[in-house]
Order: structure tokens, then sequence, then C-alpha cells
């Protein structure tokens, strides 16, 4: 029989919850442990949740030696610190995205993988549905020509007083939060980083881009524009235009188990519907597949790397009014 990963949620954050579901489908996968700041905090939500183990303090989950699996899913600033950590801790981790706040960040989470020989992967869910997987099908088929134009947004309006998301030091902002899916869907999409970023923000409370409006130039001659924010009405959408067809996803981030997306080719217009999965599911088994049976992440950590790599030059052209080559 396959080897059972156990699992431990680093913090009691919101996000858990989507996790825990496709943690208990899989039968492969056993989510044993949380971890919280008090050992009250976490045996409420140990409770809450009917997780077996609860531990007063991150170190003391890291200690555990039944832990397998850490899911990284603290705020953003915190992510590169107790990822390695963990690894060091020779635990296997699936962070929260975005990996890191910095390309030195980046390097030392990779640096401690390599070196302890634990998986690191980011938790971009949406790269592992079927949904993403047919679209990407569909685009290297050729049906669309050759690709001129990729659009893309992601926003809401966000109105809770005090969220890290609007806390800079934290790595707070609406690139960082929902922009980097776009981001990271138009270049998993091309294959290819950009040669060079612009970009425009909205600055909101504490400095951080309330709303973001970026562009990037490929070097296949594919252009992109995308925009995020917290003021907008919920937006999240990606158009992929082509000299012979445009497809347009109507659900690209979080795509559910029935979906449709919409291929237009000369004056024909097709609705494919896609069997979907539980969206996080995907993850879960990506992560088991790397540690049992030494499989790549399909998210790789250069693919991690290279997206946070264009979110900063986005920011850097913001702040200083001026193209950013990547």
């Amino acid at each position: 029989m396959d080897k059972i990963l156990n699992w431990g949620l680093l913090s009691t954050a919101k996000i858990n919850q989507a996790l825990i579901k496709p943690l208990r489908a899989s039968k492969r996968t056993r989510l044993l442990g949380v971890a919280s700041r008090s050992q009250s905090s976490a045996e409420a939500y140990a409770s809450e949740w009917k997780i077996p183990r609860a531990y007063g303090s991150y170190e003391a989950m890291l200690a555990d030696p039944e832990i397998d699996v850490i899911y990284n899913s603290l705020p953003n600033h915190l992510h590169a610190e107790w990822t390695i950590k963990a690894l060091r801790a020779g635990k296997h981790v699936l962070c929260e995205k975005p990996l890191a706040l910095s390309l030195t960040e980046v390097d030392a989470m990779i640096a401690a993988s390599q070196e302890t020989g634990k998986v690191l992967a980011e938790a971009f869910m949406y790269r592992h549905h079927p949904q993403t997987l047919k679209v990407k099908e569909i685009v290297d088929s050729g049906a669309l020509g050759k690709l001129q134009v990729i659009k893309g947004a992601f926003s809401f309006v966000l109105d809770r007083e005090g969220n890290y998301r609007n806390i800079k030091e934290m790595g707070g902002g609406s690139i960082w939060d929902v922009g980097c899916y776009p981001i990271s869907y138009t270049r998993m999409i091309l294959g290819e980083e950009p040669l060079e970023v612009f970009g425009w923000q909205s600055e909101g409370p504490g400095g951080i881009d309330e709303s973001f409006y970026g562009q990037m130039r490929f070097g296949s001659g594919v252009h992109a524009q995308f925009d995020s924010g917290f003021k907008s009405h919920f937006r999240a959408h990606m158009e992929i235009v082509g000299t012979d067809g445009v497809l347009q996803i109507p659900s690209p981030f979080k795509p559910g188990l029935k979906n449709e997306i919409l291929l237009i080719q000369k004056d024909e217009q097709q609705t494919l519907r896609i069997k979907g999965q539980e969206l996080y599911l995907g993850e879960v088994e990506d992560m088991y597949e790397a540690v049992v049976h030494q499989k790549a992440p399909r998210i790789s950590l250069a693919d991690s790397r290279g997206n946070i790599a264009v979110i900063l030059g986005l920011l850097n052209s913001a702040q200083t009014g001026r193209k950013i080559t990547i």
C-alpha cells in the first residue's frame, strides 16, 4: 500500500478551510495537526475542525516526527522564514502563494529545499484543475493561430478592517494577493518569461497598491494586460486572442466541478463544457506524487521564482514610472 502522508496546518488562517476537505477526500493523506501561537487557539481550532493534534507554537508542530507535510498559510511576509524552518526540520512544504516577497527569500527557500532534499511547492491551486489543463491543450494545439494578446483581471472589494492585505510590511497589496493569478496564468499559457513590464498603481492606506494595472511584453511577440484590485466589483476572467480564434475563460482562477469556456473561431462560437474536480484536490495529490513517488511538482520552483520576478518588476515600474526589463 502507498504511504499515508500526515499533514499539519501552520496557522489557523481562513484559507485552511479550502484545504481541509481535499485532505480528507484523498485516501493518501491525513490531516493530523494544526499549530497556532497559543495552545488555546490551536485547541479551539482543532476541536472545531476535528483535527487530532493541536500545537501551541509553530515550533512544536515542526518538532513532531509524525508530521510529513506542512501547509504554510501564514501571512505573506512569513512564508520564507517558516518554510525554511519547516524544511530544515525535515518537513515537506506546500506554501501558499506568493512563495515569498523577494528573490533573495525565494533563493533561500530553494536552497533549503535542495540542501534538505525535501519537496517545496507553491499553492497555486488553479494550475492543477482540468479546466486549466484543457485551456493549455487548446492553445498548444494551434487552434487560436499565432497568439497576439492575453488579457486578465482579478478584483474584489476588500472591506475587512486590519486585514494583512492592507499592510504593506506584511506583503499586502492587490498584486501580491490577486494580481499574481493573471500574471501566473499568462506565463503558464506562453511558457516563457516577459522581456519587459510596465505598471501603474493606485495607492491605498499605508502605501499598498489598492489597484494595479500592468502590461507585459514577451519575446514571442505576445502582449499581455491585466488589472487587480481591492476596490472594484468582483471580476475574475482571462481572454486569449490569436490570429485564428479567441478563448474566453469566465472563471480561470477558481474553477469548479462544472465549467464552461468559450472558443470563438471565425463567426462560430463554441461553448466547451469541462468536467472539473474539487479545486484544491489537485495540489494535495500533486504534493503526494512529488513526496512519495519523486515526481516533479507541476509548479516548479523556477516557475514560482519567475512569477515573483515579474511582480517585483511591475511594482518597480509603478514606483519609478519606467518600463522594467526582466
